[in-house]
């Protein structure tokens, strides 16, 4: 049993795959980058179904992919918090970086990491209630910290703010956040 669990736990940690392509979901690497418009309330969505609704989390959609993260988040007996960066946020990280998109996506070990990072699971999903000041094990078995101002800190010291919380799903929630998280 406690095996499973750490398989789990690291499968997770390699994960924020509710972001990404589930079964046929997900357009062919080539194909246009649209996301999908779902006729279905958020609440009936997984986590992936809820990213690929919203035009604002493409670039974040197309991270997991090419992580080649499938089909974890949309475990419908998980209870996962997402904390989803914006297409601009991965755009100013990029910048930040001073790594391309390609750049960043061929690198999967990392690339793979930063996706992990923005995840946790555990026995419920976290709503914007019960985000508390002090310090979240991520996904990526990674510190993230809940400032006192309710902002998000990484590892690196950046703060990132959370713009709109609790878009619930049916297997977790996803809040919606300014910048890319970076581990160490």
């Amino acid at each position: 049993m406690k095996m499973t669990k750490i398989a789990t736990l690291g499968a997770l940690a390699v994960s924020i795959a509710g972001l990404s392509a589930c079964n046929n979901m997900m357009p062919q690497k080539d194909a246009a980058m649209k996301a999908p418009m779902h006729s279905q309330s958020m609440a009936k969505m997984n986590v992936v179904q809820l990213a690929q609704s919203n035009p604002d989390f493409s670039i974040l959609v197309e991270a997991v992919q090419a992580a080649e993260l499938g089909s974890m988040l949309s475990d419908p007996n998980a209870h996962y918090t997402v904390f989803a960066p914006t297409n601009e946020a991965f755009m100013e990280a990029l910048t930040e970086t001073g790594m391309s998109k390609a750049q960043l996506f061929a690198n999967k070990p990392l690339l793979t990491k930063i996706l992990g990072y923005h995840v946790i699971s555990g026995d419920m999903a976290m709503y914007a209630k019960d985000v508390k000041p002090g310090n979240v094990m991520t996904a990526s078995n990674d510190t993230l910290m809940v400032t006192s101002q309710g902002m998000l800190m990484d590892e690196m010291g950046r703060t990132a703010t959370i713009l709109k919380t609790d878009m619930a799903a049916t297997n977790g929630v996803v809040h919606v956040i300014d910048k890319v998280l970076l581990p160490k």
